[in-house]
């Protein structure tokens, strides 16, 4: 009597997921970098951008010197695309960096010392996070009238929360590890065993969050300019563009259509780079 065919398992393979194509990679980093010239040189572009002629308004895309046309004051879309870059890409980057700075230094207090100083930190994370960040934002800019960097200082400190979280559970995984209980043999500080030691060994979670809360920045804070939040009337800026370009969308469609496609390219960009230089931090055993 034959025994009974056992049914076929498919092998599991082990091989690591695949990478992304490298040109994809480059193609995301000579985006970011032109970007960033660009948010470097936007102060001597905003005087050329703001210059109006009534007599070229609204001229549609193509036209002579106006590659991408006029709005309602005759002022060229392309250089005010251009001039915004520094708005829109300044503030980000500071709330992003800002919030980490922040996220590593009371993450890292929790994670590390745990108890009270655990507790009291995780009590003012949950209290924040409950915050909704647009409507505190509209609230703040209708209180106090906030200006461009007052909304960017209140962002850092909502964006923060989560932060601390993501932190504090990294700094967690490490406090047990072998190399923690030989810096504490030798009698190190706290400070310089959770700084020296500890922090570096999350810097993979902490790069790919700080290039996560850029592209999330970037969003939030031209949705807060086309609400007409933090950026002042008339100044270049990608989400200002796109709140005044609903009035003149049938004429010229291009002062709407491309800063809204910038804003979603170079957020994917950014958060594309960020997966990037995280997974290779990881294999270069950084983590």
């Amino acid at each position: 009597m034959t025994a009974p065919a056992l049914p076929r398992t498919r092998a599991i393979s082990l091989k690591p997921a695949r990478r992304r194509p490298d040109w994809l990679v480059a193609a995301c980093a000579i985006l970011l970098g032109i970007v960033a010239l660009l948010a470097l040189a936007s102060p001597f572009l905003v005087g050329p951008a703001s210059e109006q002629s009534i007599l070229d308004a609204l001229l549609p895309p193509g036209s002579p010197g106006h590659l991408l046309g006029t709005d309602e004051l005759g002022r060229d879309i392309l250089l005010l695309t251009l001039a915004g870059t520094g708005s829109a890409v300044a503030g980000p980057a500071v709330i992003a960096v800002g919030s980490m700075v922040l996220a590593v230094i009371f993450g890292t207090l929790a994670g590390y010392f745990g108890g009270i100083t655990d507790g009291v930190i995780g009590r003012i994370v949950d209290v924040l996070l409950s915050l909704p960040v647009m409507l505190v934002a509209i609230v703040v800019a209708g209180i106090f009238g906030a200006g461009y960097w007052v909304t960017v200082a209140m962002l850092i400190v909502l964006f923060c929360p989560s932060d601390i979280r993501i932190v504090r559970a990294g700094v967690t995984e490490q406090a047990p590890r072998p190399y923690v209980e030989a810096a504490q043999m030798l009698s190190l500080s706290p400070l310089r065993i959770m700084y020296r030691h500890i922090v570096p060994n999350v810097w993979p979670l902490i790069l790919t969050n700080v290039m996560l809360n850029l592209g999330i920045a970037l969003v939030t804070l031209s949705s807060l300019s086309f609400l007409g939040i933090g950026v002042a009337p008339g100044t270049p800026d990608w989400g200002r563009q796109i709140a005044d370009g609903r009035s003149v969308m049938a004429d010229n469609p291009a002062m709407l259509l491309v800063p809204a496609i910038l804003i979603v390219i170079v957020t994917m960009a950014i958060n594309l780079l960020g997966d990037h230089l995280g997974e290779r931090l990881r294999e270069r055993g950084i983590q």
